[in-house]
């Protein structure tokens, strides 16, 4: 049996701040998980026809979250502290996309996110509406977790059906 890609609609985001609620852990969308690689150039001396383009820096982008206004919640209230006080407190954030059963499928560990905006859907009395809160953050990096134990799942079952091997895989944070 083969496995179809996962589809994104189903996901959990956690940030490390308290008090939360439940409406803290529901946003209809999240963007902006994607990373570039800087190249340096070098010049070869001696040798015009090119030029080295060596790996550099990472460059993350910012993370958007999208969701239906609420009332109470600790994740706005972090939010409209920093930026209305000054009183920026980074904190760590788990996006983790979710199977059928509500299980991780991958994640990605936010490191040191702070808000950077907030905004407010507009008003339309022409229309009806939920009103949508978007937060950006922007955070100095992120890791992937699980993928070496999805990896190792596939490899498992690939050896499944062609022998009977079996692969074992450790996950860490670090």
């Amino acid at each position: 049996m083969f496995d179809y890609p996962f589809t994104g609609f189903h996901f959990l985001v956690v940030f490390e701040i308290f008090p939360q609620v439940p409406n803290d852990f529901r946003f209809q969308n999240v963007t902006g998980l994607s990373v570039d690689v800087d190249l340096d150039t070098y010049k070869e001396g001696g040798e015009n026809r090119f030029v080295h383009r060596l790996p550099g820096r990472n460059k993350y982008a910012d993370l958007v979250l999208k969701r239906g206004m609420t009332l109470v919640s600790g994740v706005t209230a972090w939010c409209l502290d920093s930026i209305e006080n000054f009183n920026y407190q980074p904190t760590n954030m788990l996006i983790s996309l979710l199977n059928e059963d509500h299980l991780p499928v991958s994640s990605w560990y936010i490191a040191n996110a702070i808000p950077i905006k907030y905004a407010i859907s507009e008003f339309n009395a022409e229309q009806n509406q939920i009103v949508i809160e978007s937060i950006t953050l922007r955070y100095e990096y992120y890791k992937t977790l699980n993928l070496s134990a999805a990896v190792a799942g596939a490899i498992g079952a690939a050896a499944d059906l062609f022998g009977g091997a079996s692969a074992s895989a450790s996950i860490s944070v670090g």
